[in-house]
């Protein structure tokens, strides 16, 4: 919570104005099974102080436009702990470095990209078809200058035959959203020997490059399905007999992605019990090294799509070398035609959703409503140059927008909420980029605004597959609940892979960081439902944050308040006395408030009770309780 000394600050930013939504059950939007409900505390703010938002989150609250929810962890089938990031401290992975290298050699000029098949479909007839299936690394020729010079040519061609590969494993992942979490080995094609293709079956003479990616891919996908209680994981498709997601059928579906390539460098490329073969089709082998057969196919694979009827005029739009600028602007949260469009074109290609179901008056709602008070920037070092309050983090790549993120930026933290992109840019990793990028935004900025340090990611759903990419950024911390503590994810990871609803205080470590396995076994608490999540649109739920329906049906025990005779009765009212009550436009405390009538409707009292407990003590003598 904040500390008394900003309670000044606190009222020159405005008040903090909410109406209880009591608690409210729907379907779940993280996991498939149709008994599994979502039950949370709702509340709709008129308006929010960035001050009180901020320490709303810091008791497992979220904001969807202006309804605000906490879910009730105890009772929904998907218990979502709340995760931050101390910006200073973030060390990134190796994927993480990767992504922005891959961004910077795309701005360079040095990464030459083709949209994948699938996001081509709607395109025109004088879209190039050879485009299908291929996400190009680098350029054949650039691979070659880059190069210093410490390998030889036949070497290189390895190298690039094994970049096609990695293209198609990207397009695999893809595919199927339960792999997004998974780190894929990277792929490696080597000569094979005259020796070795002796010992083969026979018309293996013209066998010239293998690759075992496929084994590698399959082992990384069975430990992924060991995390979750052995059960198998099934590619749709194909049979039983098949042996779901075997080297086998992994090596089928690449090889089958892999026809540009055989068109282009004049190598057949079959698959072969779980191998990818590369062989020769012409009667001049090149496992013999001969440097001008390697030229000629190198030169082949360079031309690419150039020598394709109707692709040499995207080609002369789009040179190899160009350098492109990327520009990242914040703006305060508005509606914006051209955002919409893209947020539209995303949710429609992205998540299959219906055109009719991506309205304007839904999107106005969830991203660019806000009950946050803007407060504008100081030269006090107390709130950053943009000010705070909602924004929408726009990506221009050379005048085009190609991703926008919806973010908050509070006192202590930048908090994302959504990101909508470009599905051409899919190959850019857009949602970890971005990521990126606001980490380095809270780190820049806490130079010039001290009490900026965290990011938070929003909501961590250990049993949903799909959020747990959100623990990649380390070293990250988990909110317990419970006690309103911030647990590192190092020690609650344990205790979430064995339930998926735990009271991480309960096993906070002491100084010297260790705890007790016996003590995890028999403190962890067992909750009904244990299925692991696919992914679900019904909440407007993405990697960057999350949304809820305000429209939840409402609980049997408790429903919305709706009626505006309210009877305060003689019980105790110990605890709720302070609680800041909004009534006919004055700001009462409740215990100022005397009998004005009487009706049969809820005991307010109840509620305010419920209210106190959900809030907090301190946030519910500083907000206005709305009747």
């Amino acid at each position: 919570m904040s500390d008394g000394s900003g309670s000044s600050r606190r009222s020159s930013r405005g008040e903090s104005v909410v109406e209880d939504w009591g608690r409210s059950k729907g379907r779940c939007g993280y996991c498939q099974s149709p008994c599994c409900t979502s039950i949370s505390h709702g509340l709709c703010a008129d308006s929010l102080t960035v001050d009180d938002y901020q320490d709303l989150l810091d008791r497992g609250w979220r904001r969807s436009g202006s309804y605000l929810y906490q879910p009730e962890m105890e009772r929904t089938c998907c218990p979502s702990y709340t995760i931050r990031l101390r910006a200073a401290d973030f060390i990134p992975s190796k994927e993480q470095l990767r992504v922005s290298r891959r961004m910077q050699r795309f701005l360079d000029g040095t990464l030459d990209i083709k949209k994948p098949v699938e996001l081509m479909e709607d395109t025109s007839k004088d879209t190039c078809s050879c485009a299908g299936n291929e996400v190009s690394s680098l350029s054949t020729k650039e691979s070659l200058s880059s190069n210093n010079g410490k390998k030889n040519e036949a070497d290189q061609f390895l190298n690039y035959l094994s970049d096609q590969i990695d293209n198609a494993v990207f397009i695999f992942k893809e595919s199927w959203k339960f792999l997004c979490d998974i780190q894929l080995p990277k792929a490696s094609v080597k000569k094979v020997s005259k020796d070795k293709r002796k010992l083969l079956v026979e018309g293996s003479e013209d066998l010239l490059f293998s690759s075992n990616i496929a084994f590698q891919i399959a082992a990384a996908i069975r430990r992924r399905a060991q995390s979750f209680d052995n059960h198998e994981l099934t590619l749709p498709g194909h049979s039983a007999e098949e042996n779901k997601f075997s080297p086998k059928v992994i090596a089928d579906k690449l090889s089958s992605s892999l026809y540009q390539l055989a068109e282009t460098s004049g190598l057949l490329i079959k698959a072969c019990n779980g191998h990818i073969n590369f062989y020769s089709s012409t009667e001049q082998s090149l496992s013999d090294g001969s440097v001008q057969q390697v030229h000629t196919v190198l030169n082949e694979s360079a031309a690419g799509c150039v020598s394709k009827k109707g692709c040499s005029k995207k080609s002369s739009e789009q040179p190899q070398g160009k350098k492109r600028r990327l520009e990242i602007h914040m703006k305060r949260s508005s509606f914006d035609p051209e955002e919409f469009a893209l947020y539209r074109q995303y949710q429609t290609k992205v998540h299959n959703d219906s055109p009719d179901h991506v309205t304007e008056s839904l999107y106005r709602r969830f991203l660019v409503d806000t009950p946050l008070v803007f407060v504008p920037p100081t030269g006090d070092g107390t709130v950053p140059h943009c000010g705070f309050g909602s924004f929408h983090q726009q990506y221009v790549i050379d005048g085009r927008l190609v991703a926008v993120g919806v973010i908050d930026i509070l006192p202590r933290c930048l908090s994302s909420t959504y990101l909508f992109w470009d599905p051409d840019f899919a190959f850019l990793s857009p949602g970890k980029y971005s990521a990126l990028q606001e980490i380095g935004w809270v780190r820049e900025n806490q130079v010039h605004c001290p009490s900026l340090q965290y990011y938070y990611l929003g909501y961590y759903i250990h049993s949903c597959s799909k959020m747990r990419y959100k623990a990649a950024y380390h070293p990250s911390e988990l909110l317990c609940h419970l006690r309103y503590q911030w647990i590192p994810f190092d020690i609650a990871r344990p205790l979430l892979d064995r339930k998926p609803y735990v009271v991480l205080s309960d096993f906070a470590t002491s100084q010297n960081g260790e705890s007790s396995p016996s003590q995890v076994c028999e403190n962890v608490v067992e909750v009904q439902h244990d299925g692991i999540c696919q992914d679900s649109n019904d909440l407007c739920m993405e990697e960057d944050g999350e949304m809820i329906d305000p429209k939840c049906e409402s609980s049997d025990d408790e429903s919305g308040p709706e009626s505006s005779d309210i009877v305060f009765t003689e019980r105790d009212d110990s605890g709720i006395s302070n609680i800041l009550i909004g009534w006919e436009r004055s700001r009462l405390r409740y215990k100022d408030l005397r009998v004005f009538g009487r009706t049969e409707t809820r005991d307010l009292e109840s509620r305010l009770h419920r209210y106190m407990r959900v809030v907090g003590a301190e946030l519910s003598e500083r907000m206005v309780y709305s009747l």
